[in-house]
């Protein structure tokens, strides 16, 4: 019995969830840092069933109070490799397994 209730705490700790934004990577100022991560949980929760959408409203947000150009993608479960300008990238997970890119390049 002891075994049985043991078992079922690995799995409750395991399917935990964090519905902060978390940066895996970013070398942005501070700043720009925050900014982005604002806007990417903004998007995120506002276009929570479309991430499409959501990655639209990041790139036309950044484009305009940063400059051209920007690129976002928004989802599950994808592997990337990338080229980027200086200080113009982020890497974060909100909402459990949501991952947001953001990286400028010209």
């Amino acid at each position: 019995m002891a075994e049985v209730a043991e078992d079922k705490k690995v799995d409750t700790d395991s399917k935990r969830v964090h519905t902060y934004p978390l940066i895996r990577h970013s070398d942005m100022n501070d700043e720009m840092k925050t900014e982005a991560m604002e806007l990417c949980v903004t998007a995120c929760e506002k276009f929570s069933s479309n991430n499409e959408t959501a990655a639209k409203m990041i790139k036309d947000t950044m484009d305009k109070k940063f400059g051209a150009s920007w690129h976002a993608v928004v989802g599950e479960g994808y592997g990337f490799e990338i080229t980027h300008e200086v200080k113009n990238l982020l890497y974060m997970f909100f909402g459990g397994n949501m991952a947001i890119i953001l990286w400028k390049c010209s």
